[in-house]
């Protein structure tokens, strides 16, 4: 990779956080005029530089080798134009509409809406890997998360550590909406 695209990574990885040049140089320990001729292209920098700029920015030094410009991994879908999936372990009446998904990365991210139907009953023993978001759009229901049970209605959120017991203990007033954003790690 060119000394030129590394110091184009450099620069937009410091100016996605928000540091100045001379705050950035403090903090990975180099001199700021070092910084301004990496950022240019103008030097290449050692890997021992680059350790230090990582830990300044708080990033994997691998970060300063992805090609952000050629990413293409971009999901958009209309509203209403999400895909019903049958989920594996899915509950009857309950209908999952996948709204996203990206191919490339780490993480592996499912967005869905989740929609109650009228002949949905609780279900409180889902239980998998990964960290789940949860946003009510309508409703109000009891949801149990482990252990304990917490009142939520349209606008709360619940976020959590998934390999735990979780569900919809009570469902107290339709019809119930929800977003639920699953995030694991791709094996």
């Amino acid at each position: 990779m060119s000394a030129t695209r590394i110091g184009a990574q450099v620069r937009a990885l410091r100016m996605a956080a928000g540091v100045s040049g001379g705050a950035l140089a403090q903090a990975s320990g180099i001199s700021a005029s070092m910084l301004s001729r990496i950022e240019r292209g103008l030097v290449s920098p050692s890997v021992e530089t680059l350790e230090h700029l990582a830990q300044g920015l708080h990033v994997p030094v691998s970060r300063f080798f992805s090609d952000q410009a050629r990413r293409t991994d971009f999901s958009h879908v209309r509203a209403g134009q999400g895909v019903v999936v049958d989920r594996v372990g899915a509950v009857a009446d309950y209908r999952y509409e996948l709204l996203g998904h990206l191919l490339s990365g780490n993480l592996f991210v499912e967005p869905y809406l989740v929609t109650l139907l009228p002949d949905a009953d609780p279900y409180v023993t889902f239980q998998h890997p990964g960290l789940k978001f949860l946003y009510f759009l309508s409703g109000e229901v009891s949801y149990r998360y482990g252990g304990r049970t917490v009142e939520v209605r349209a606008g709360d959120s619940l976020l959590f550590d998934a390999t735990a017991l979780h569900g919809i203990e009570v469902i107290q007033t339709q019809p119930v909406s929800y977003l639920s954003v699953v995030f694991t790690l791709r094996e």
